[in-house]
């Protein structure tokens, strides 16, 4: 995953595709997101469970732990590795979703520029990343080090020609259980690896190469060329 997406929907279509009873506790505005060209650093609209509360929280895309301030914050974490490995086990446990409506990749096609291409599901519903991350606390509000990344798996079927890595994208039931805190960690586990969406859910079209310069937010990134 190159690490582009898009949030335009308002958060309160994302919850209502959720299908989740909670009380919404909801920092990022009611309005339509319109955003559509979000990179790496920006602030993310992202959903997390705390106490019987779901929580709608702009949070910062990429995360490091503490001891690791020697290199860059990664955006992503593969899914093969996550739940094991030194890196994340501070944060593994603190499950989020990143509602997204579209990601983007770059593609070369043999020219001088990689072709900058949208993926979205098919039947057009929001798209729910697997996330982990240092969340905001809603008794202590907002740290200085809260961020999160998104879990990604080898790409397969005709979406290995984009990119070889995609996000780990859950249905709407599996999505309800990974924001579960009860949800056993062993479960959170087997989920990600073996039961996100194929890529048959999904299409793909190239789109402007002005999305390449994040300066850029206007609906035509979305279109399609």
């Amino acid at each position: 995953m190159c690490g582009r997406l898009s949030q335009y929907r308002g958060i309160h279509d994302f919850v209502a595709a959720l299908s989740m009873p909670n009380a919404l506790a909801n920092s990022v505005g009611d309005g339509p997101i319109e955003r559509y060209n979000v990179a790496p650093t920006n602030a993310v609209a992202l959903l997390h469970l705390q106490g019987d509360r779901l929580h709608a929280d702009p949070v910062r895309w990429g995360w490091r732990p503490h001891w690791a301030k020697d290199r860059a914050a990664p955006i992503n974490a593969r899914v093969e590795k996550v739940a094991h490995g030194p890196f994340f086990r501070a944060i593994w446990p603190h499950r989020a979703v990143t509602p997204i409506d579209n990601w983007f990749e770059w593609v070369d096609e043999g020219g001088s520029k990689k072709q900058p291409y949208l993926i979205r599901r098919r039947d057009g519903a929001p798209i729910f990343c697997a996330a982990i991350g240092q969340l905001p606390d809603a008794n202590e509000g907002p740290g200085e080090h809260d961020g999160f990344v998104i879990i990604t798996a080898d790409s397969a079927g005709g979406m290995v020609d984009i990119h070889d890595r995609r996000p780990v994208v859950l249905t709407p039931d599996l999505a309800r259980e990974w924001l579960d805190p009860a949800t056993p960690k062993e479960r959170a586990e087997q989920m990600v690896l073996y039961q996100c969406e194929t890529p048959e859910a999904f299409d793909w079209y190239p789109v402007t190469n002005k999305v390449g310069n994040v300066k850029n937010q206007e609906p035509n990134l979305i279109e399609k060329l």
